[in-house]
């Protein structure tokens, strides 16, 4: 099997070029232990069960020893053999060499030691595949290129991504397995299969504590109906507690193992000071890692959407927030949302390291973008008149606006505002 390259990969190669170690995190299934194998030379997989006795004893014991293959090591699943931690830390140290050991991890636990790794263990988040990683994408839009390039003008651009191409896509997730399968049904069958094995065993294994499959099902239903919605936790409790005896405390624990295992990833608000404090929503956006975890919990298929547009279309955001996350990664992206009482919001805040951001509003179909463009134009004239009256610590105007849609074409509309489909758009 090919490998496909991973937007990350460029971190990737400059993490290991500066540091002695890095720890490869997200999800599992989204491929940490392909990208890590591609720079190995030593592979040790903790999970191999031919050889997981004799690893865990010598890490146990000896931990030194799995570290003396030829370099770059790649340490799979780390976190269960808890001791290797240090040891790599104290090789780091010894040596004094980068690109030395690859860890990588499927949950977020830390091990049990005094060292925290700073300066020797770098970290990289991974998510699922986007949709120009899995080629349904045609990258005719760079994210970066509208960010440096601020002179473009008459530009058209055209999607080959159907509606129904793209309700699949959503439905089966960017998980490289599913991506790589064959036929319709395997394709589709991958996000069922993670989606159960994180309640019936991923819940309980993150840390060695028994938990109700049922109960962290019902969880991930509940977040399922509110995925990129703000609905307050008390309310998914009381969602919760409707089908189950959990206690509250339970409640957040299972949230907490569900964090743990980089399947939930709520969105946070992004609060300027251009309304009063009591207008600005500041509750976390619910959203999971990937949407075809939400469709797993629903147990439906791609033709359920033909009936339910307005679920496709929260669905729809998340597959674009993931996008934006892994499309921006390079350059320190990070996103959030803005919403008021008044109805004003931007679906998407997204932050780049070197200050710039954009304001974005997600629209599935042609009939919204018009709405979504008068929010975006309507927060920047709320900015321009903040910055009017505070004149000493002035709010940087946003550098784009962008409604980002699930329509064949694109274009620049006279009044600023991006109109890019997400099946022309790359990093």
């Amino acid at each position: 099997m090919n490998y496909i390259d991973r937007i990350i990969d460029n971190q990737f190669n400059l993490l290991m070029e500066a540091f002695g170690a890095t720890l490869i995190v997200g999800p599992k299934g989204c491929g940490k232990t392909t990208t890590a194998k591609q720079k190995a030379n030593t592979i040790i997989e903790f999970q191999d069960e031919e050889k997981r006795e004799n690893y865990i004893d010598m890490a146990e014991n000896r931990p030194s020893r799995l570290l003396r293959g030829e370099k770059p090591v790649l340490l799979d699943e780390w976190q269960d053999a808890p001791k290797i931690w240090g040891a790599v830390r104290k090789d780091v140290d010894d040596s004094g060499e980068t690109g030395q050991y690859i860890l990588t991890g499927s949950t977020s636990n830390t091990a049990d030691t005094p060292h925290t790794g700073t300066l020797r263990i770098a970290r990289l988040k991974m998510y699922p595949m986007s949709l120009y990683e899995s080629g349904e994408s045609n990258g005719n839009v760079s994210l970066m290129e509208l960010f440096d390039n601020k002179d473009v003008n008459d530009e058209e651009w055209e999607s080959d991504l159907s509606i129904d191409e793209l309700v699949f896509a959503i439905c089966r997730g960017g998980w490289p397995r599913a991506i790589n399968n064959k036929s319709r049904a395997a394709k589709l069958i991958v996000a069922k299969t993670l989606y159960e094995q994180t309640a019936y065993v991923d819940i309980s294994n993150v840390d060695k504590r028994k938990r109700n499959p049922a109960w962290a099902e019902s969880i991930l239903k509940s977040y399922a109906r509110n995925i990129c919605q703000l609905t307050e936790y008390r309310n998914i409790f009381k969602d919760v507690k409707s089908d189950t005896n959990m206690v509250e405390s339970t409640f957040y624990e299972y949230l907490e193992a569900l964090q743990k295992l980089y399947i939930i990833e709520d969105v946070e608000a992004w609060c300027p000071s251009i309304r009063s404090k009591t207008a600005i929503r500041a509750s976390k956006k619910k959203n999971l890692i990937d949407p075809s975890l939400a469709v797993a919990a629903f147990g439906v298929d791609p033709d359920y959407f033909d009936k339910d547009y307005k679920t496709l279309g929260f669905l729809f955001e998340s597959l674009v927030i993931r996008d934006l996350k892994i499309y921006s990664s390079e350059h320190g992206g990070k996103v959030s949302y803005y919403r008021d009482r008044y109805g004003l919001e931007a679906d998407v805040v997204l932050h780049l390291a070197d200050g710039r951001y954009a304001l974005i509003e997600v629209k599935l179909g042609q009939g919204e973008i018009e709405e979504g463009s008068q929010h975006l134009l309507e927060i920047e004239r709320l900015i321009v008149e903040h910055n009017k009256k505070e004149t000493q610590v002035p709010l940087r105007l946003p550098d784009l606006k962008i409604v980002i849609t699930g329509v064949k074409y694109g274009y620049i509309r006279p009044d600023g505002v991006y109109v890019v489909p997400i099946g022309c758009l790359k990093d």
